[in-house]
């Protein structure tokens, strides 16, 4: 009887799978634009973005999450929460000032890169970032 528990417990271990969303990248990039999430599914499209990271688009695909865009520096984005369900996924972040009020400096936005399994790509799932006093942020539909 004491086996069979054994194996019911590593079916039941071996059966339940995490999914494992890892934050690769954060910093500041000089692509123009205002707040966005934005879904990168290939080499390009990160480009674009002027970040670089070593995505494998064949198993999995980024999120980048843009907002700014700002002219001092020192900006840097705080990402509190991240919540899944069925139908969306839910970001709570914001982005913390410089404490000294920061140097003038071309424009640019910050970013945070999740790189993401493709296991868990839903079309038509919502993403939306919202601010900790729920003030919307950025929000886009996985295509």
């Amino acid at each position: 009887m004491k086996r069979w528990w054994t194996l019911a417990i590593v079916l039941l271990l071996v059966s339940c799978r995490e999914v494992r969303v890892n934050t690769l990248a954060t910093g500041t990039t000089a692509a123009t634009g205002t707040n966005e999430v934005v879904v990168v599914r290939n080499p390009y499209d990160l480009a674009k973005y002027e970040i670089k990271a070593p995505v494998h688009f064949k198993g999995e695909f980024g999120v980048i999450l843009l907002m700014g865009p700002h002219d001092r520096t020192g900006y840097k984005q705080i990402v509190e929460s991240i919540g899944v369900n069925a139908h969306r996924v839910r970001v709570v972040a914001f982005e913390q000032p410089p404490p000294n009020g920061g140097e003038p400096t071309t424009p640019y936005r910050t970013y945070t890169l999740w790189i993401v399994p493709n296991s868990v790509y839903r079309r038509g799932m919502r993403v939306e970032v919202v601010t900790p006093g729920d003030d919307p942020v950025a929000a886009t539909v996985l295509p």
